[in-house]
């Protein structure tokens, strides 16, 4: 942990180092690249004592900063995690380098060539919370892709990302990867993030990871694009014609698998014609797993252990044994209060009407729009797509899951011989 008295100065030094390791970068071979990451991984399994003792430190501080038990549990090195955590990097480094791929190409008639080719965006400053595994999952993503990254932690990470940060330094040495392609801000000083957020002549992008109040101040501040979600509202909506099996097990998966994440489901709509049937046997379901019901008024109605659900309930993100519920009239219905309610993240449909489905994935404005599969499925992993930095919600210029290809951006690069416009 550093003080840094000049904390501008220090600031722009991370910057302006970034700057010219990207720009290093572009020369750095995709086997360079691999070599970096199979390195890095080796040297996290030789290195799990040390990993853990720093983890250690941070365990012990936890308390302090008022976390609690399931953010300790996510702070947590086990020797199980650092495998996972090793073991991401080589699945990284099997994944084809985006770098220089040829998206598209035309030749015009009088024989000059145009090539759409993928780029890095540059720099890349991330900002996370909590996981110390995310410190290497992001480095991986950013320079795989081509770029540099400046990785800023929670405070209560810091001991941990440190000794992570110094493997990845270790591991680039030896791959001839540029000293400054990753870079950690060693300091908890909050004022950081504001000033590099000011810096929009050497970081081309933001990426911020954790609460949607982090999330809304990033936004706010920076001055150079933002890639984000502020939060994961995620509905399931039982058409008329679900199958009642399906729905049930749909519905448990994408509410219980996991609920702290943010393509869990948080709302449950259910078509009116199928209420009276289903919703009690969903909504026991539920409450069989230890999930409080939030419903409107039919909804207490044919269940009466949910409570009254207020306006507020439909928009919230509960990231816990909480579900909102509503009986809706018509399929018109419940795409209008997904898109007026929801944070346009994951919704689901459960139904057997191929045209209600095609509707429902048409006018849904949502990153991710599931018939007949959980919400959990929403991940780069997943999708088949590799490993992710994050899921976005926003529209432009990558939505859905941020994997390495939304890590580029293009440029078009033109062949000719002496040609010219008339």
């Amino acid at each position: 942990m550093a003080e840094h008295e000049d904390l501008e100065q220090y600031c722009l030094q991370l910057a302006r180092q970034a700057k010219a390791a990207s720009e290093e970068l572009l020369r750095v071979s995709g086997a360079q690249k691999n070599q970096w990451l199979l390195s890095a991984a080796r040297l996290l399994g030789e290195r799990s004592v040390a990993l853990a003792e720093a983890n250690r430190r941070d365990l012990a501080a936890a308390p302090t900063y008022g976390l609690t038990d399931a953010q300790i549990d996510r702070l947590r090195l086990t020797p199980k995690r650092i495998e996972e955590m090793a073991q991401a990097l080589r699945e990284v480094a099997a994944l084809p380098d985006p770098v220089g791929e040829v998206i598209w190409s035309s030749v015009r008639p009088t024989g000059w060539v145009v090539h759409k080719v993928r780029v890095p965006l540059g720099v890349v400053f991330f900002i996370y919370e909590s996981r110390p595994n995310v410190t290497a999952d992001a480095a991986a993503l950013c320079v795989k892709s081509g770029n540099a990254v400046i990785l800023r932690g929670g405070k209560e990470a810091l001991h941990s990302n440190l000794a992570i940060a110094a493997i990845l330094a270790e591991a680039a040495s030896e791959a001839g990867i540029p000293a400054h392609a990753v870079q950690l801000v060693d300091t908890p000083n909050r004022e950081v993030v504001g000033r590099l957020l000011r810096m929009p002549e050497y970081i081309n992008v933001v990426i911020p990871r954790g609460g949607e109040s982090l999330i809304r101040r990033i936004t706010e501040e920076a001055q150079m694009p933002v890639i984000k979600h502020y939060a994961g509202n995620c509905h399931v909506y039982v058409d008329r014609t679900a199958r009642p099996d399906l729905a049930e097990s749909i519905l448990i998966n994408a509410k219980c698998q996991r609920m702290g994440v943010c393509n869990a489901a948080e709302s449950l709509l259910i078509h009116a014609e199928v209420a009276d049937s289903l919703l009690p046997r969903l909504c026991q379901a539920l409450a069989d797993r230890g999930i409080e019901i939030r419903g409107d008024s039919r909804t207490c109605r044919l269940f009466p252990q949910a409570k009254p659900a207020t306006e507020q309930d439909y928009y919230t993100e509960y990231l816990g044994p909480i579900i909102s519920v509503k009986v809706v009239a018509s399929l018109d219905e419940a795409i209008d209060h997904i898109n007026h309610y929801g944070s346009h993240h994951t919704d689901a449909i459960i139904t057997q009407d191929i045209d209600a489905a095609r509707e429902f994935t048409t006018r849904v404005d949502s990153a991710a729009v599931m018939v007949n599969a959980s919400t959990r499925l929403h991940d780069g992993g997943q999708f088949g797509l590799g490993a992710e930095i994050g899921i976005s919600t926003d529209k432009f210029h990558a939505r859905g899951p941020c994997g390495l290809a939304e890590l580029t951006s293009y440029k078009y690069v033109v062949y000719g011989q002496g040609h010219l416009r008339e």
